[in-house]
């Protein structure tokens, strides 16, 4: 006897079956999954790919966009069309004016669209070419092609089939690996470094190949492969050659590689007697160095330096300026069509300047230089003056330096977030310095990413299996790399396109990781930070609150140097009566921001030294209003913790469990942030705690007494 199931019982169970069942999932595939689609999608793209038909010669990035095209159909499709050598009706078609020239010719509006993109850019279309209806994949160059392949795949697997055309508005989109020669990672939160230098040259390791390939699909086109803080011998013969074989690797997919270059490195290795950037046997040094990395590495990108700042050399040790250092270093590269990376991230040596705001370090040094870099330096500003802190006001640098090409420096490694333990998403904080207005905050002057020339930012990759340490980590690599290819995007949008490639396009499960995704890193800033507090972390590691630390070498290592609460007050003063670093800002900022009734909340406190019953737009004192954001940090990652659990049937089980075991962490993460921050500011304020609020549960001499010798990240 046989039994039938109506049908759409029938297709419940087995939607049932797929997410119940579904196969747990390490995240090592981040948002390049190709899963199987259903059945409605994959009709939809089998009907756009019957076959891929790649014209002209291959060349080692044309087999890249074939292979990674091939890997997700076949994982979308279980089976994915051969390669052919002509167009037919159904053809993926990747094409470039050269490979194929009819298209083109035939076509004014096409080639008026790719005259616009560039060498980077992209289009996706479905047309007719040479009689025949095809899904095309445009492109001027085969590094456009490999991008315009991950486009159109993305699209694939998450039934987004629109015609897309897409161009990088920065050149320069990079990542700085803050990676040392042994393999631990400064401010690194999962595991070693990816790169075996020991092993190296001869030991490739196949994830060299996937980090091109996740780096490819987000148009990242370039890395430091070393920590800022340098060592000489990255510079030797062994270690060029090791170098080498890595950008082999990584130049299919349109990756440079790029050094940090520690200053005084011909000094260091005994073959000048100097590192003065004006002496010529130092010029002549680095001329020779340059020429020999070149001859290893054609393509080199140039190098990235920190100078003169948290000890490191650089050209004040011999009375020159930033300029002087830089310029030398370009001079050596300029011939290769190489650049320099120059840090602004300064802060004066021992002894010196400790009287003034650190914030206001970088502008004084960097500002009178406007103009005297040569034309292949560019200058790398953090977000923010002081150190990627949860929350920074813009950087006065960025609008401040017309003639000079500026970088972002982002950090993708959350070393002040809660490591990769709390969920932080940091599209919003990227998006929310970008859209900052550099002359008047209020939409009339240039925006900060109108005013850059490239972006970098601090890479949160390690050898852990899921690569960045959590799942949700993988979203601010996806969202950096988003952004430095399209800084006007949107960092909801992103994460709804991450959510949907990471844990598949079903909605009851997109939506709600997005909900989560945008509220992260407010709640982080809520009970870390909040108001404008800034750098009350533990010393050295950055983890857990001491906003009572007063004892450091410097004043400015100290977190009650950036609050300066007392009995009166909590706040930094840095206007015209305090350190005056607003005036570092355009005059309509300034005046802004110099009246804390007219400075935003969320920066009230970096500006403004302020008394604790000073009146609120909410009603509150400032004692009770600070207090209302500590509890709001802890009650909101309560509630994304609760928003997860209820994902549990649509998850697989291992992510779902690991998620879920950080956010019990993160949660009493946030608790111990908010009991020990109300502890010590109740101690110095003398002041009750309002009503309903709830006391700390210990003294603050036990949140004194926390220790943490073990924490990672520190390199």
């Amino acid at each position: 006897m046989r039994f039938f199931l109506p049908a759409a019982l029938a297709a419940l169970l087995l939607s049932l079956a797929s997410t119940v069942f579904a196969a747990d999932e390490d995240g090592y595939d981040l948002w390049l999954r190709y899963r199987p689609l259903s059945g409605t999608a994959q009709t939809a793209v089998k009907a756009q790919a019957r076959g891929i038909v790649l014209p002209g010669a291959a060349t080692p990035t044309t087999n890249a966009a074939l292979a990674e095209l091939q890997r997700g159909l076949a994982g979308m499709l279980g089976k994915a069309p051969a390669p052919e050598a002509r167009i037919a009706d159904g053809s993926l078609l990747l094409a470039t004016p050269t490979r194929l020239p009819a298209l083109t010719a035939s076509d004014a509006a096409l080639r008026a669209d790719l005259a616009a993109l560039g060498e980077e850019g992209y289009l996706l279309r479905a047309t007719r070419v040479l009689g025949h209806k095809v899904t095309l994949i445009a492109a001027n160059s085969d590094i456009g092609l490999l991008y315009g392949a991950y486009a159109w795949l993305r699209g694939a697997a998450i039934g987004s089939t629109a015609s897309v055309s897409s161009a990088p508005k920065l050149q320069l989109r990079l990542l700085n690996h803050w990676d040392n020669l042994d393999r631990s990672v400064e401010r690194g939160y999962s595991g070693q470094s990816i790169w075996d230098w020991w092993g190296l040259p001869e030991i490739k390791d196949a994830r060299y190949t996937d980090y091109a390939r996740a780096n490819a699909s987000l148009g990242i086109n370039g890395t430091v492969l070393n920590n800022v803080n340098s060592k000489p011998e990255v510079l030797t013969a062994s270690f060029i050659a090791k170098t080498a074989a890595v950008a082999d690797i990584l130049r299919p997919y349109g990756i440079k590689v790029y050094l940090s270059a520690r200053f005084s490195t011909p000094l260091e290795l005994h073959e000048t007697s100097t590192a003065d950037p004006l002496a010529p046997e130092v010029r002549q040094w680095w001329k020779n160095k340059a020429d020999e990395i070149y001859k290893a590495i054609p393509d080199f990108g140039g190098f990235l330096v920190k100078a003169n700042s948290e000890g490191q050399p650089g050209p004040q040790d011999y009375h020159r300026t930033h300029a002087d250092g830089a310029n030398m270093l370009a001079a050596a590269v300029a011939p290769h069509k190489g650049i320099v990376m120059w840090r602004a991230f300064v802060y004066a040596p021992k002894g010196a300047h400790l009287d003034e705001d650190r914030a206001k370090q970088a502008y004084e040094e960097f500002k009178p230089l406007d103009g005297q870099f040569a034309a292949n330096v560019l200058v790398q500003v953090k977000n923010g003056a002081i150190d990627f802190q949860p929350r920074e006001p813009f950087h006065p640098l960025f609008g401040a330096m017309p003639k000079t090409p500026l970088m972002m420096e982002f950090q993708i490694t959350k070393e002040y977030l809660g490591y990769s333990t709390d969920l932080a998403y940091l599209g919003t904080m990227y998006e929310e310095t970008l859209e900052s207005d550099t002359r008047t905050g209020q939409g009339a002057g240039k925006t900060v990413a109108q005013t850059l020339s490239g972006m970098a930012g601090v890479a949160n990759i390690g050898s852990d299996r899921n690569w960045s340490g959590s799942h949700f980590d993988q979203a601010n690599w996806y969202a950096y790399g988003k952004l430095a290819w399209n800084p006007q995007a949107k960092a909801k949008d992103i994460a709804a396109e991450w959510a949907a490639l990471t844990f598949g396009p079903d909605q009851r499960v997109v939506r709600p990781i997005v909900d989560i995704m945008m509220v992260s890193r407010e709640a982080v800033v809520d009970y870390m930070t909040p108001l404008g507090l800034h750098h009350m972390m533990g010393t050295s590691h950055h983890h857990g609150p001491a906003p009572w630390v007063d004892n450091l070498e410097r004043p400015d290592w100290n977190p009650v140097y950036y609050h300066r609460a007392d009995r009166n007050g909590i706040g930094f003063n840095r206007t015209a009566s305090g350190s005056n670093a607003l005036s570092q800002y355009a005059p309509e900022i300034a005046r802004q921001y110099a009246d804390p009734r007219t400075t935003p909340e969320q920066l009230l406190l970096w500006f403004h030294h302020l008394p604790w019953d000073y009146a609120m737009p909410s009603g509150r004192t400032l004692w009770a209003e600070l207090l209302a954001r500590y509890d709001r940090g802890v009650a909101e990652t309560k509630a994304m913790q609760a928003r997860w659990s209820a994902l549990k049937p649509l998850i697989d089980a291992r992510r779902y469990a690991e998620v879920d075991q950080r956010l019990t962490r993160q949660v009493n993460n946030a608790i111990l942030w908010r009991d020990a921050c109300i502890a010590y500011f109740q101690s110095v304020s003398g002041l009750p705690l309002p009503p309903g609020v709830q006391a700390p549960a210990h003294p603050l001499e036990y949140y004194q007494s926390l220790r943490y010798p073990y924490a990672p990240g520190r390199g």
